[in-house]
């Protein structure tokens, strides 16, 4: 929907184009994902770099001698850090933000330790897996991911994180609160298959192929709204979704209906999911009555 957008506004017409970039996009999401999950351990590689540098200075109090080691001693972190499945993803998409910005491993380090969290955490040196998957989980949701100077950070880094965030953020907290300790992390891909990577280009250059074709489905279903006051962002829901109806298959109608709906509710106008679901349903009827949708597999109407 972006893209599309983006072409209206550039006028553009190198289609090749903006599909790489629009693949190229989605594919640094790939990346968020991993520099977010390695903030955990380059975390804890800060903290013993920290102890081991307070235990040396000439005169160490006792307790820098002899520091609570919890934290570093965490089985989710220590699990991560050794996770062959993460290690292969950190080198072969080259992520090394952390090596050329650890100023911002730093800051979140400093933050975590200020926090009540923390103190509670350390109160005693025993642990216990349970105890250090709730702190990880905590430490994530609570002082990682809402941190706004680390938000600013992969904000500047690549403008189009900015949607993929939350997105990338509530996935690694559903998979520490899903970690066992058999350390069975796996790094998650970002395609289920290549059909799904497939669909990425094939919705958007159907989409783009067919706008003129497209808007004539909807168009004269709006009596009581010129073309010209429709949102430019509905009018591209609309023709996905009409889309998504008539050239897929394999995508259930409700689905493709409730995810538009949610598009809608995140980018456009207050009114814009309630406008756009009417016309959906009445052209469902239509195209039903005139046997334009060809829907495959159990359950897809």
């Amino acid at each position: 929907m972006q893209s599309i957008y983006a072409m209206h506004q550039k006028n553009a017409e190198e289609l090749e184009k903006e599909e790489k970039f629009l693949i190229q996009s989605i594919d640094n999401i790939q990346d968020l994902y991993l520099i977010m999950l390695s903030s955990l351990t380059e975390i804890r590689k800060k903290e013993i770099i920290f102890l081991e540098a307070s235990k040396n200075k000439h005169l160490a109090t006792p307790e820098e001698k002899n520091p609570n080691l919890k934290f570093v001693n965490n089985a989710v972190l220590l699990h991560l850090e050794e996770n062959n499945s993460l290690s292969i993803a950190l080198e072969s998409r080259k992520i090394n933000n952390w090596s050329l910005n650890d100023d911002y491993i730093l800051l979140l380090l400093n933050e975590i330790k200020q926090s009540e969290l923390y103190d509670k955490y350390m109160g005693n040196r025993t642990n216990t897996f349970e105890e250090d998957k709730q702190f990880v989980v905590d430490m994530f949701t609570e002082l990682i991911a809402p941190n706004e100077k680390l938000y600013d950070y992969l904000e500047d880094h690549k403008l189009t994180w900015i949607d993929d965030i939350p997105l990338v953020n509530t996935q690694i907290q559903k998979q520490l609160k899903q970690f066992s300790d058999k350390d069975d992390f796996k790094v998650v891909k970002l395609y289920k298959d290549e059909e799904d990577r497939e669909f990425v280009g094939n919705l958007f250059r159907k989409t783009v192929l067919n706008e003129v074709a497209l808007a004539k489905e909807y168009i004269d279903k709006t009596p009581n709204w010129d073309a010209d006051r429709i949102a430019e962002i509905d009018t591209i829901i609309l023709k996905m979704a009409i889309c998504e109806f008539l050239k897929f298959p394999s995508i259930p109608i409700k689905v493709t209906i409730n995810e538009y709906l949610e598009i809608a509710k995140e980018y456009s106008t207050p009114k814009s999911s309630i406008f756009i679901n009417g016309i959906l349903d009445n052209l469902v009827k239509e195209f039903q009555a005139e046997n334009k949708i060809k829907k495959t597999g159990r359950g897809l109407m």
